[in-house]
């Protein structure tokens, strides 16, 4: 029989007493509320398999809820780790009220249901988001304040591969393939009336062919080759497993050069998407070359309106590619895309004069031609050249420049040609030191108008009010926008592999970084009209 009756111990101060509606428990300023907001008015049934078509196996999860956990965790926190999720579904009120009764997932789960469901489908989803979000805050689409930033790849460091490096090799490979067919046609296949052709250039399928008939040729058994010490290889086997080892380097050479392809020099080869280039993180102080990505942004009140990832070092190469994808989400193109130096080219310019858009991006030497009076006002540019009355050049010295041919631009696509003009005779010139700064040759100057033309175009543009308030928005929003992702949320390097993962991961930001702006913008307002 027990001496002390203990009547308080089926219950603990910890104990609660929840509510019925978990609606009571989130502040009604919680961001939970603005994004279900948002969400309410998205149709996503055309995006996920219907649990119909799947008969066996235990039920599955709800899509849509999964979806809304994970958005609501980048709107959050911009970027958190599948565990993390797991986490919160469990511990944090807000996500159980996203879930609606249904049992927290697995990060398995998560992971399973990004890579399978939202790897094609995400960028439509963004879309929808931005369509109710634009649509309610009447969102201007003329104006696109354009950046990039590099983020580095999730690669190995040290795991690089070099085009010219393979292109050199290669060439080395082909010689040696000549100095061997020569030593097989003297030493073996003359006594049989047999020759091998030699080549500049050796494709891989020769060279296969080339193994096989000397083997058929000389009836040798690859099955009986030697090796080690102590045993003797014939001169057939060496030349054969010659042969052979130039071959497989061969084939190695030219899938490098097939995953670099035509616009970039290097890949990494734990991420073949991923291009080494210098980023603003240099772990090793010594201006090393990192995988990374270039990614896009075309900004439109705050909000992201496109993202892209390219595997390209420059921001040029990223320009056309950005606003055609601007063009097929909005179907139009944006009348004002403001960027900075990194876009300014022959290229750009000319691709906004054939769709219909301003000329709001600086070019590289923008800055002295604007605010350095001594760089601009140089008498020994060409610019500033005099004209005669024939329409002619004339140097300071007073001396013709002739034009001797029209140059063509390597590498452009659009087939950009300069004028080169050479100086009549610099001979004993006074203003040869400062001028021409070859001592033997007469000074050469190349001009191309239609750039020169939209230089001037450029300058007019930015200069004007309506520029320099663009140029100080772009600052504003471009850049902060890269700031808040990077640094307010420390997301500073990418997570997946290939470039089509990496714009899913994109994506998810720009998703969450839209909502959590909506979000901030429509609590300003009400705290603005209280």
């Amino acid at each position: 029989m027990r001496l002390t009756q203990n009547t308080n111990g089926n219950f603990t101060t910890r104990q609660l007493k929840l509510p019925l509606e978990i609606e009571k428990l989130i502040d009604i300023s919680d961001p939970v509320y603005t994004f279900c907001e948002v969400m309410d008015h998205i149709d996503l049934t055309p995006y996920f398999v219907d649990d119909k078509d799947y008969k066996t196996g235990r039920p599955r999860c709800d899509a849509q809820k999964l979806l809304k956990v994970i958005l609501f965790a980048f709107m959050e926190h911009g970027i958190r780790s599948l565990r993390d999720i797991e986490k919160l579904c469990r511990n944090d009120i807000r996500f159980l009220y996203l879930l609606d009764g249904m049992k927290a997932p697995s990060f398995a789960t998560f992971g399973n249901f990004i890579r399978n469901e939202l790897t094609t489908s995400i960028e439509m989803i963004f879309n929808d988001i931005n369509h109710y979000i634009f649509q309610t805050e009447q969102v201007d689409l003329e104006h696109a304040y354009i950046d990039g930033t590099k983020m580095e790849a999730n690669a190995n460091r040290y795991t690089w591969v070099w085009k010219k490096s393979c292109v050199k090799n290669r060439g080395k490979v082909f010689e040696k393939i000549s100095a061997l067919i020569d030593a097989m046609n003297g030493e073996v296949l003359n006594f049989l009336g047999i020759r091998f052709e030699k080549r500049d250039e050796y494709a891989v399928g020769y060279i296969e062919t080339l193994l096989e008939q000397y083997r058929q040729i000389t009836s040798i058994d690859v099955n009986t080759f030697v090796s080690g010490r102590g045993h003797h290889k014939s001169r057939y086997q060496r030349q054969y497993q010659e042969l052979e080892g130039y071959l497989k380097r061969l084939k190695s050479y030219a899938e490098h050069i097939e995953i670099c392809g035509e616009n970039r020099n290097s890949y990494a080869k734990t991420d073949h998407d991923a291009t080494f280039m210098r980023i603003k993180r240099d772990y090793m102080g010594n201006d090393q070359l990192l995988p990374a990505y270039t990614v896009q942004t075309a900004i439109c009140d705050e909000y992201i309106a496109v993202i892209d990832a390219k595997p390209y070092a420059s921001d040029q190469e990223c320009f056309v590619p950005l606003m055609e994808k601007f063009k097929e989400t909005y179907g139009h193109y944006p009348k004002y895309p403001v960027a900075d130096a990194g876009y300014g080219s022959y290229n750009n310019y000319l691709y906004c004069e054939e769709h219909g858009m301003e000329k709001y991006m600086k070019f590289t030497m923008f800055e002295k031609e604007t605010r350095n009076g001594k760089y601009h006002t140089n008498p020994y540019r060409a610019v500033n050249f005099l004209h005669d009355a024939e329409g002619n050049l004339v140097c300071p010295n007073g001396k013709r420049l002739v034009f001797k041919y029209n140059r063509h631009v390597r590498g452009n696509k659009y087939g950009r040609t300069e004028e080169v003009y050479e100086c009549e005779n610099c001979e004993g010139c006074p203003h040869k030191t400062e001028c021409c700064k070859s001592a033997k040759k007469n000074r050469t100057v190349r001009i191309n108008r239609e750039l020169t033309s939209f230089h001037k175009e450029v300058i007019s543009n930015l200069e004007s009010i309506h520029g320099a308030l663009l140029c100080m928005n772009r600052s504003i929003q471009a850049e902060g926008t890269f700031g808040i992702i990077k640094w307010d949320r420390a997301y500073k390097r990418l997570f997946r592999r290939g470039n089509k993962n990496v714009l899913l991961e994109l994506t998810l930001i720009s998703c969450g970084y839209n909502l959590y702006k909506y979000h901030n913008k429509k609590k300003r307002t009400c705290y603005s009209a209280a």
